[in-house]
């Protein structure tokens, strides 16, 4: 596994950092929240990585990873969902981190629980924490993977669903989600933006 990537793919920054930031909210009251379906994603990408995302820094943990000779960090902002766009513009400071190297991952509404979609730029379509990062960073124009948390029935109120936690009923195809949410990172990575939409976007 590769931890890489670019809107366009190359070969010529291979070896460089990557920023793959999940979004969702801190504290284990909202651990296993349908908001904070990126942890989750973080979380199983360090599992699978050999890395421990503890380090602290712009008010958000960060795990170092380094896969098949490529250094990535994996990062859970520790802002609460609203002010998402604050840790990752502090972290982008930083010389050797890009936007252009960033994945965003994060929990989506739009979309039927199961699926999950790659996007390289987009609006906040409503999502409190992008609309922070779109604010912060000035600019729509960053990857995401959205995960698909809506059920097959309407919601009355959107606030308590998301930070209700995923049923106990759902438990396999919330793993299920997980993992495909890891591979499609991962794939973004190695194969490209294209390869990677055409595969977990149909």
């Amino acid at each position: 596994m590769i931890f890489s990537r670019k809107d366009r793919p190359s070969e010529d920054g291979e070896g460089s950092l990557w920023l793959i930031v999940g979004l969702g909210n801190p504290g284990a009251e909202y651990e296993r929240t349908r908001h904070n379906a990126g942890f989750l994603v973080i979380d199983r990408l360090a599992a699978v990585s050999g890395s421990s995302v503890r380090r602290t820094e712009c008010r958000s943990l960060i795990g170092r990873a380094e896969i098949e000779g490529t250094p990535a960090e994996l990062v859970k902002p520790q802002t609460y969902m609203n002010l998402s766009g604050e840790a990752l513009a502090c972290l982008l400071r930083k010389e050797e981190r890009s936007l252009e190297r960033t994945l965003v991952i994060v929990d989506d509404l739009a979309l039927p629980f199961g699926s999950i979609r790659l996007r390289t730029k987009g609006s906040a379509g409503g999502h409190n924490g992008l609309r922070s990062i779109i604010g912060s960073l000035k600019t729509e124009e960053f990857a995401r993977l959205r995960i698909g948390i809506s059920p097959d029935h309407p919601v009355a109120n959107t606030k308590k669903f998301v930070l209700d936690n995923f049923p106990a009923a759902d438990s396999e195809k919330l793993a299920e989600v997980v993992d495909r949410s890891a591979e499609a990172a991962i794939a973004v990575i190695c194969k490209g933006f294209a390869s990677a939409m055409s595969e977990f976007n149909g």
